[in-house]
C-alpha cells in the first residue's frame, strides 16, 4: 500500500440537515493529524467508478469548513448500493481494496445509516481476512434514529425539530374554521417511530408508530370521541405504520409497479395518511385532510438543531481520529449521561453489532393504547431539538456551500 497519509470519506443513503456537519468533522480531524482527505463522489458506488474529489482543495479553509457544516443534504453526493457478502464475491472486494490502495488511503470513513454500516462492516471483514492495514470506520446518520449502539443519530434532532414545528403549524391552519375535521400528518420512519414520535412536542391528539399494530376500529373510536369534544383532531402517523398482520398501511395506496431499492425497501413509501383520511371520512363523515411532509423533513436547514449539528461534527472528527489512531470495524456513537441538563459522551462501538439491525422505540415509551407516547419519550427528544445560536442568510435564504461540479 502507498505510504501517503490520506483518508477517504463518503456519504450514503438519504440526506439530512447534519450529514455535512459530520463530513466537516472528518475533514477537521484529518487536518489535526496533518492528513489529506479525499471524498467519494456519490458514495462507494461513485468511488468504485473512479469518482473522487480532493477535499483540501474543495474545502480550502476554516470559513469553507464552517459553511459546509451548516449546509444540508449530502454535499459529496450519495448512493444506495448494496455490497455482496465477502465470502460470496471476494473478487469484488479485492478490486475495491486495490482501488483504495491505489489512492494511497490508510482509512475509509462512511457516513450513513443501517445500510451504510453494512458497507463498512463488509469492507472491514474482508480487510481483516486478507490482512489489510486499511481502517474502516462508520459515522452514524439517519433521520429515522433507528441505529443500535447509540443513544441517537445525527440528522434526527434537526428532522424532529422540523416535524414538530410543521405539525404545530398545520394544526393552527386546520383550526381556523368552525367545523369538525381530522388531519393526518404522515412522517418518515419505515421500521421505527422515532421521528413520528417527535411530533409529541407539538401535542397532537394521536401519534401512530410502527412498533404497535394499528387497530382501525380503536383509532376511529378515539377520533370520534375527540371530535365530540373539539373541532380539530390532529393525528401524526409514521409512514411505516402496519396492521395486525404486519402489512404496511401505505401499501394499500401504493401504485402498481412501485419498485424497491438495492436493499429491498419500497422505493416510494407513502400513503398511510391518505388511507387513514379516506377511512375517517367514510366512517365519521367529517372533513379530513392528508398531509405528507415527505422529503421536506430531511434537509430543512432553517430548522436545524444546534445539538444535532454540534454532535454530527464531533462524531465525524472522532471517526477520523479513531481511524488514524488504528481503530477499525467500529462506528462512532453517542452515550447520553443526563437528560436535564442534557449531557452526552462520544465513544465507538463494533460496527458488526450495528449493521442491519433496527432499534425500535421502547414499548414502555409508547402509550398503553398504542396511540401516543409517554413523558419518557418527551424527555428523550426535547434536548435534541435545541435551536442554533445563529443562521447566516444571503438574500433572505440560509447561506449554503455551493454544489460540487
Amino acid at each position: 500500500m502507498s505510504q501517503a497519509k490520506r483518508i477517504l470519506v463518503g456519504q450514503s443513503g438519504g440526506p439530512t440537515s447534519a450529514i455535512n456537519a459530520s463530513l466537516a468533522g472528518v475533514i477537521a480531524g484529518a487536518r489535526e493529524k496533518g492528513v489529506r482527505a479525499i471524498g467519494m463522489r456519490y458514495g462507494i458506488q461513485g468511488f468504485l467508478d473512479g469518482r473522487t474529489v480532493d477535499l483540501d482543495q474543495a474545502v480550502p479553509d476554516d470559513d469553507a469548513l464552517a459553511l459546509l457544516r451548516d449546509t444540508p443534504a449530502s454535499w459529496l453526493g450519495s448512493c444506495r448500493f448494496k455490497l455482496p457478502e465477502p465470502e460470496a464475491d471476494p473478487g469484488f472486494f479485492a478490486r475495491a481494496l486495490e482501488r483504495i490502495d491505489a489512492a494511497g488511503v490508510s482509512a475509509v470513513l462512511y457516513i450513513g445509516g443501517n445500510d451504510s454500516m453494512d458497507t463498512i462492516a463488509k469492507l472491514a471483514r474482508y480487510g481483516e481476512q486478507v490482512g489489510s492495514d486499511v481502517r474502516f470506520v462508520g459515522v452514524p446518520k439517519t433521520i429515522d434514529n433507528d441505529l443500535v449502539g447509540t443513544d441517537h443519530t445525527p440528522g434526527y434532532g434537526s428532522a424532529a425539530r422540523f416535524v414538530a414545528t410543521a405539525v404545530a403549524e398545520v394544526a393552527r391552519d386546520a383550526d381556523v374554521y368552525d367545523l369538525k375535521s381530522v388531519t393526518f400528518v404522515e412522517i418518515m420512519g419505515r421500521d421505527a417511530g422515532w421521528l413520528a414520535g417527535s411530533a409529541c412536542l407539538a401535542n397532537p391528539d394521536v401519534v401512530l408508530l410502527p412498533e404497535v399494530p394499528l387497530d382501525e376500529d380503536a383509532l376511529m373510536a378515539k377520533v370520534e370521541a375527540l371530535l365530540a369534544e373539539k373541532n380539530t383532531v390532529m393525528v401524526a402517523t409514521s409512514e411505516g405504520v402496519r396492521d395486525a398482520s404486519g402489512r404496511l398501511v401505505a401499501e394499500r395506496t401504493v401504485a402498481t409497479g412501485t419498485g424497491t431499492d438495492e436493499f429491498g425497501h419500497l422505493a416510494q413509501l407513502s400513503g398511510a395518511s391518505r388511507y387513514l383520511a379516506a377511512l375517517a371520512k367514510g366512517r365519521l363523515g367529517c372533513k379530513t385532510r392528508a398531509v405528507e411532509i415527505s422529503t421536506f423533513q430531511r434537509c430543512a436547514s432553517h430548522c436545524a438543531s444546534a445539538t444535532d449539528l454540534d454532535e454530527a461534527f464531533a462524531l465525524g472528527r472522532l471517526g477520523a481520529l479513531s481511524a488514524l489512531d488504528g481503530k477499525t470495524s467500529v462506528m462512532c456513537a453517542v452515550e447520553r449521561t443526563s437528560d436535564d441538563p442534557y449531557r452526552a459522551e462520544l465513544r465507538t462501538v463494533g460496527v458488526a453489532e450495528v449493521a442491519n439491525k433496527v432499534r425500535p422505540v421502547p414499548r414502555e415509551w409508547i402509550a398503553a393504547d398504542g396511540m401516543g407516547v409517554t413523558p419518557e419519550f418527551v424527555r428523550y427528544v426535547r434536548p435534541l431539538v435545541a435551536p442554533p445560536e445563529r443562521i447566516d442568510y444571503v438574500g433572505g435564504l440560509p447561506r449554503q456551500m455551493p454544489p460540487l461540479a
